[in-house]
């Protein structure tokens, strides 16, 4: 399913301490349960809410979990202190499935431009150093990288999870806050940005999706099938929530 946190929602505030945080309500029109908290890398809080569910449900939902929001908040604010925008020039360093590559720039005006990963560098070569050229260049070379590994991983993750019937559909799309979404009939959508990240992030991503399908909320049967799958996907989770502001197009 994935959650639809694209659509603008209502805007609620609690206190922490002396922190006061402010987060957006989002309608799930056909979810039941629980309301569903998520804090993201950019420091945007949100609360995915069951229909019909009173602002006043909403906030002592949001309260019981006031201290781990206030830490996730705290954590990604120190990232985001160390994270400098990318100037795509030489000698940055770019991710690539969890190693770091360092970023080499080379004019070439009579050659087509092109992307390749060389003894430990990213080569990227121009007919004109142009730091927006260079940004699109390695966009496409992610996403190719990314629509080649996420195929070959979603195909190797099919074996361990026997409840899904055939090969799912598989897109990749850049999105701005979400990793991956499962849609109703069960197509896959993942970023792009994900291939940056380690093998065993990819995994949990896919998987999270692939749980999905048998299991459209997350209730307790999806857990449990978390756990059947990836017996470690919380620390994995983490690592992937740790590394976000690293690796995003910043």
């Amino acid at each position: 399913m994935g959650v639809p946190i694209r659509t603008a929602g209502q805007r609620l505030h609690f206190c922490y301490g002396d922190e006061h945080i402010s987060f957006e309500r989002i309608e799930r029109p056909k979810a039941t349960g629980k309301v569903l908290i998520k804090v993201h890398p950019d420091c945007r809080v949100m609360a995915l809410v069951p229909h019909n569910t009173s602002n006043d449900a909403v906030l002592m939902a949001v309260k019981k979990r006031g201290r781990w929001i206030y830490e996730q908040l705290r954590d990604f604010r120190r990232q985001m202190e160390h994270a400098t925008p990318r100037k795509y020039i030489s000698g940055e360093s770019h991710y690539y499935l969890g190693k770091q590559y360092l970023l080499k720039v080379i004019e070439a005006p009579n050659r087509a431009p092109t992307v390749k990963l060389l003894r430990g560098k990213l080569e990227v070569s121009v007919r004109r150093k142009s730091p927006q050229k260079v940004r699109e260049l390695l966009a496409e070379w992610y996403k190719a990288r990314a629509k080649e590994t996420f195929s070959k991983r979603l195909d190797a993750l099919l074996e361990q999870t026997l409840w899904v019937p055939g090969r799912p559909p598989i897109r990749v799309l850049t999105m701005k806050t979400q990793w991956g979404s499962c849609s109703p009939n069960g197509r896959l959508t993942l970023n792009p940005h994900l291939v940056k990240a380690p093998r065993e992030c990819i995994d949990y991503v896919i998987l999270h999706e692939l749980c999905h399908i048998a299991e459209h909320n997350h209730s307790e049967r999806f857990y449990r099938l978390m756990a059947q799958v990836m017996p470690t996907w919380e620390a994995t989770k983490e690592r992937l929530d740790g590394m976000a502001s690293r690796i995003l197009d910043l």
